[in-house]
């Protein structure tokens, strides 16, 4: 698989948060010039949850490892509380306050495990350019409790010393392609391998997930579709999606996932006393 380029993204911390909250980095597309397309998947070990955004329920039972989305959200700011099934919002466990989202973008946030397996929320927004023809985009997410890694296609490392919570990615030739993960600088597989089908004019965003120490690695991947920019480039799809950019989920591997959630400045509740 030839990288037609590759880019290390550091998309933790502040750099993703003020991002997120549209500081230079949102350029709102015409189709969605006042809605962002938001992305949920919920991977919190052992917790299913209700849902809720400002203070209605819009998931019920959320289990680890389901994947909800993209949610079409208006400009605007939400309020967004987890709870335990059948619980009320007041005892909510995780809660995200006045969460700006703004026109026009395509985002993904990912609560997840940082690398000494402590829950955190990471903000990123999707690269949605176009992808010359036969090629596919490939962005890779290292958002597990496990050390650094490298990415290999095929057995060759294509996005090497990757770390929590950072992401790389690159535009490669479409076609199927068999990625496994391992140990930085090492043979020692950590995930996979597994089978991905990198179709032209999509791009395939795969996240590391779970806890190198609880031994439940996984990877989820999202698919972007719709970035041909060719004309003789013509997205082909399902259920009357074709060529919308829908993102679509699958699971790669099993294990756990990664809770996406819209917004900055989540809150996990440590006593069952309300949100404040």
């Amino acid at each position: 698989m030839e990288l037609s380029y590759f880019r290390r993204v550091a998309a933790g911390g502040a750099v993703a948060a003020l991002t997120f909250v549209g500081v230079g980095a949102l350029a709102a597309t015409p189709a969605y010039a006042a809605t962002s397309k938001v992305s949920v998947v919920h991977g919190i070990p052992d917790t299913p949850v209700d849902v809720y955004v400002n203070g209605e329920k819009t998931l019920d039972n959320f289990k680890p490892g389901d994947v909800a989305g993209p949610l079409n959200l208006e400009e605007g700011a939400y309020d967004i509380a987890l709870t335990r099934p059948g619980e009320p919002v007041a005892q909510a466990i995780l809660t995200v306050d006045d969460a700006a989202v703004p026109g026009g973008a395509n985002i993904s946030i990912a609560a997840h495990l940082d690398a000494a397996g402590k829950p955190k929320i990471t903000p990123f927004v999707n690269d949605t350019g176009k992808v010359a023809a036969g090629k596919a985009r490939l962005i890779v997410r290292h958002t597990a409790a496990a050390p650094a890694v490298d990415v290999r296609a095929g057995g060759t490392p294509v996005f090497e010393d990757l770390t929590n919570p950072n992401e790389a990615k690159g535009d490669v030739d479409a076609g199927a392609v068999k990625a496994d993960v391992v140990l930085a600088g090492t043979d020692t597989v950590a995930i996979g391998p597994a089978d991905l089908d990198l179709k032209e004019g999509t791009a395939t965003i795969v996240y590391a997930i779970g806890s190198a120490d609880a031994k439940n690695l996984g990877v989820v991947a999202q698919t972007i579709t719709g970035l041909h920019s060719a004309p003789a480039g013509v997205p082909s799809g399902d259920g009357g999606q074709a060529g919308t950019g829908v993102d679509t989920w699958w699971y790669v591997l099993t294990g756990a996932g990664a809770l996406l959630l819209v917004g900055g400045g989540a809150r996990v509740a440590t006593a069952r006393t309300g949100r404040r």
